[in-house]
């Protein structure tokens, strides 16, 4: 894969109807893919050396990112799903890899001001279900 620009990663939601929004003015993003390893070591384990259980562990995936938003529509979308627990269906398109789709959780939404400057916000996600990967 060769270089991307960071501004086409994008992040998008379900706003209830089955359309995604992409929730605008993310000036950075981070996706994160983590697994809990499963410690099969046992008396028997050669040399004692750890072994793990394949494909035992949980799996998990979060995204963070902080931006402006770029309306009130989507502004009041991430309201609404925050302070209902709501968990919806969120697409992370990676530009030149594919498209990461499952059920996430905002975790975390913080907004900030500073005297002389706009409103940002910072926003958390915790996936909530399977997910699934389409190649571009």
């Amino acid at each position: 894969m060769s270089a991307q620009k960071g501004k086409d990663l994008l992040v998008k939601i379900d706003d209830g109807t089955g359309n995604f929004v992409t929730i605008g003015g993310l000036r950075t993003r981070r996706l994160a893919f983590n697994a809990d390893t499963v410690d099969a070591t046992d008396s028997d384990s050669v040399g004692r050396w750890r072994e793990l259980l394949a494909g035992a562990g949980v799996r998990r995936a979060s995204l963070a990112g902080a931006g402006v938003f770029k309306d009130a529509a989507s502004d009041a979308l991430m309201q609404s799903v925050f302070f209902n627990g709501l968990i919806r269906n969120w697409q992370i398109v990676i530009p030149g890899f594919g498209v990461v789709a499952g059920p996430f959780q905002i975790s975390s939404l913080d907004w900030r001001g500073e005297h002389a400057s706009e409103v940002t916000f910072d926003l958390a996600l915790e996936s909530a279900g399977a997910l699934t990967f389409s190649p571009l």
